[in-house]
């Protein structure tokens, strides 16, 4: 789907803020690459900048914002290899389908006690490396 061979630096830095918690900073890395990118790959930076803002709006509490950015994260990342540019792409459709379960369990009024680590890292390779981003069951921020 796509030529590009490495990931955008901005890209790179998105996932690794994402994956430290900081969805609100992985958005904005993430949105200056979507910006710059005029390629179809530019979806595929969307779908997870989506799912940084949809992270961010859970812990905000807001249920309509975070229904609505993991519809669109999901629709942004459905086309792409399972694995592309070293991301893990499957995974993270998996993890977003797990969070939305936990969002549509819970219902608006009860997403006080959401369950935060269902947030799991993006795993992807770095520098052409073989050794993605360890899962952490219990990544919370």
């Amino acid at each position: 789907m796509s030529k590009i061979s490495i990931l955008d630096p901005n890209v790179s830095e998105g996932i690794r803020l994402f994956n430290e918690g900081n969805y609100f900073e992985a958005h904005e890395a993430l949105e200056c690459a979507w910006r710059e990118e005029t390629g179809p790959i530019r979806e595929l930076y969307r779908g997870i900048l989506q799912a940084a803002v949809c992270y961010l709006h859970i812990i905000r509490r807001n249920y309509d914002g975070a229904i609505k950015m993991v519809g669109r994260s999901l629709k942004w990342l459905a086309p792409w290899p399972d694995v592309t540019l070293g991301i893990n792409v499957a995974q993270l459709r998996l993890d977003l389908a797990d969070v939305v379960d936990e969002i549509q369990k819970l219902g608006q009024a009860e997403m006080v006690p959401f369950n935060q680590s269902l947030f799991k890292p993006i795993e992807y390779e770095q520098n052409n490396s073989i050794s993605p981003k360890p899962r952490n069951k219990n990544h919370v921020k």
